[in-house]
């Protein structure tokens, strides 16, 4: 019996030593290019495509997604690489009852920091920080 136990305790590590190299690349956050200036304004134009019709046009959520101007979204708890990943992998439901959001399609991390911009400066209007 423990030479049973022994070989699944020896199967479960090297499947996971196998397995956590490979979630951990899935994982990478995506960098924008060097020397990128986001600019809010372009932002703006690139949120209200692809992001206003879940998080509202101003920032402050719908029946479909949460707002970017509350607390949950201050930098130091979803800072700004929490964007680039949730762009690129969708993220699973936890702060909020909306459901997962899915990853969106067609946005380069240049484009992911230009909307961050704009999040950010909108934040810091409302105070926070």
């Amino acid at each position: 019996m423990s030479h049973r136990i022994l070989r699944s305790a020896l199967l479960f590590i090297t499947t996971a030593a196998i397995g956590l190299p490979v979630l951990a690349q899935s994982w990478q956050v995506p960098k924008p290019s060097p020397g990128l200036m986001p600019n809010a304004t372009t932002g703006k134009k690139l949120f209200e495509k692809n992001c206003a019709s879940c998080h509202g046009i101003n920032l402050k959520g719908s029946k479909e997604g949460p707002p970017f101007l509350h607390p949950y979204y201050v930098p130091s708890h979803h800072g700004d690489p929490a964007f680039q990943l949730a762009v690129k992998n969708g993220v699973q439901a936890h702060h909020w009852k909306f459901g997962d959001m899915k990853p969106v399609p067609g946005l380069s991390p240049n484009d992911v920091a230009h909307i961050t911009a704009y999040v950010r400066y909108q934040q810091r209007l409302v105070g926070i920080k």
